[in-house]
Parts: structure tokens; sequence; C-alpha cells
């Protein structure tokens, strides 16, 4: 088997990418590498993935897909998964543009390039802030999601639409994940762990939105890799899992004071706290329900939040010395 996986160089990208090479799975993984954030962290994911012999990168944009086609079918791409996108929420209100051609064009290229080559599976990235304005205290896969609140919700909610239509007319199996806070080793710096850390260790203040009243279901990574896996490996798909949106969360939100507080545990040190009004684009909470993702994979997340925490500053005070 082989398998395309985009954004592997990415946050989850990276772990998703060890974790299916590890089952001695040929992967075929795809990252622009762009500058979004530190150029220098998705160089070192890269550098770990690539020790695999069963790896073979690409450098280029998912958008851009059609140049690289037949170097693709020459691998005979069995299944996708599609983590590749522009991601942050509150960038695409400042540069929306950046999101229409990585999260739409993008995914356009990766069912057209499913449909034309008769893959058996593509597992897609949706994200939770697809629920935007949703008044539900838990998030549930039936509830209303046409209320965003921010452009990259919008293009998120346009993949699930995009999916829908290309699985129901091409017989296409599509699942598409909606990601609750992902959090853990190698994380992306514009995350709330990273950026809390680094000011706390640098004596910075932190900013703290909606004066500390949010909160937020932080979903460690190893748990969002292993109900990946559960998908990936469930072969026989029935008539309704032909097109299907999973949540996939911990089911435990964690108030935003007590995960600063944690961190500040961990790091042992006290943060400065600058306490600010609701950002653009925020939401107040989020949790999401598992039941469905649960019932039928039997993804049951495992890490709780200190044990989680605890891991990422070991990780963050190795990586940045």
């Amino acid at each position: 088997m082989t398998v395309l996986i985009t954004g592997c160089a990415g946050f989850i990208g990276m772990h998703v990418t060890l974790a299916i090479l590890s089952k001695g799975i040929n992967v075929v993984g795809l990252d622009n590498l762009n500058n979004y954030y530190d150029l220098q962290l998705k160089i070192d994911r890269l550098a770990i993935i690539k020790k695999n012999k069963n790896f073979t990168f690409i450098q280029e944009n998912v958008e851009d897909l059609a140049k690289i086609e037949n170097t693709l079918i020459t691998h005979e791409i069995d299944k996708i998964i599609h983590l590749a996108g522009q991601a942050g929420v509150r960038y695409s209100i400042e540069n929306p543009s950046a999101y229409l051609e990585s999260n739409v064009r993008g995914f356009f290229s990766i069912l057209e390039f499913g449909k034309k080559n008769n893959v058996q599976h593509i597992i897609y990235a949706s994200s939770s802030s697809v629920y935007g304005l949703s008044e539900k205290k838990v998030f549930n896969e039936t509830d209303s999601v046409d209320q965003p609140l921010s452009f990259y919700a919008v293009t998120k909610r346009t993949n699930e639409l995009m999916a829908f239509y290309y699985s129901n007319a091409f017989s296409l199996r599509i699942t598409g994940l909606r990601f609750f806070t992902v959090y853990g080793p190698w994380g992306r710096p514009d995350m709330s762990p990273f950026i809390f850390t680094e000011s706390i260790l640098k004596k910075k203040p932190i900013k703290i939105f909606n004066h500390g009243k949010m909160s937020r279901d932080f979903t460690y990574i190893e748990d969002v890799v292993e109900g990946i896996l559960k998908i990936f490996n469930h072969e026989h798909a029935d008539e309704d899992s032909r097109y299907e949106i999973l949540n996939i969360g911990n089911g435990n939100p964690v108030s935003l004071m007590n995960f600063i507080d944690l961190i500040e545990a961990n790091l042992n040190l006290k943060a400065i706290r600058e306490y600010l009004p609701l950002q653009l684009g925020d939401v107040e909470n989020t949790h999401s329900n598992t039941k469905l993702i649960t019932d039928k994979y039997g993804f049951k997340p495992k890490v709780s939040i200190d044990s989680g925490i605890k891991k990422y500053i070991e990780w963050f005070r190795s990586y940045y010395k």
C-alpha cells in the first residue's frame, strides 16, 4: 500500500506520517514548507521522517497537484490523508486569500486526484471551528454549522460540502475529521501552549482574552493519531461510512485559567497576566461529543491534560534548550 499524506511536515502531519510509516506502509509526503511560522521547525520534523526508507518527499503546493500528477501516478496511491492547508483562525481574518487558495483550491485538487485515480479512501482535516456561533454546550456532528466566526471556519465547512458532493457523485469514501484544539510535542508556535510557555519563560506578559472566561477541549496529539489510525485501518465501509464527518476531541473541556495554571506549575514560574476582551474570530467554549467515533471505531482518548502538558513542556525545554 502507498499513502499520500499532505502537510507531512506540519504538526499533525508529522505524527501521522511517522505512525503510518511505523506500520511498514509506503508514504509519499507532500508539503510546500511555507513560512507561516518558523520554517526550521518544519525542517526538523521532516528530517526525522526522512530517516525512514519507505518515505518519499515532494515539495509542492497542494493546489498545484496537477504539476506532480505524473509523479504521484507512478506511486499508485491507495489512500490519502489530507492535512495540508493554511492554519490559524486569526490570520484568516487578515489574509483570507491564502485560505481560499490552500484550503479550498487545495482540497479541490485532492478530490479531483482521488476521483481520477480511484483512491480507496480520503481522510481530511476539518476543524471544530465550523461550530462557530453554536449555542450548544456539547458539539455534535449533526448540529447546524452555518454561522462561522472566521474565514478559516468558512473554508473548512466548504471542504465538508465539497466532500459530500464528490462522495455522492463519484462513490468516493471520504471522511472529514473535526479536530478539537490539538496540542503536544512539535506543536505550532502560533497556538496557545507555545505562546504561553515561551512568554512565561521569557518573563513577557501573556494575553488572556475574554478576561479568562473561556474553555477548550484540548486533545493530545497521540490520541488524535490513534483516532486517525483506527479510521484508516477500517477497510470495509458500509453505505453510511462512504461520507462521514467525525469529531476528534478529548471530551473534557479545560478552562483557560486552569490551562495556564498547569503550564505555570510545570515551568515552576508565574505568568504575567494581561486580561483583554474576546478577540474577533474566537469562540468562548468548545466541547466535543465523540460518541460517534467511539461507537463506530473504538476511539478513546487516553491522555489527560495534566499528563499532556507535562509531556509538552518536557519537549519544549529539550527542543528549545
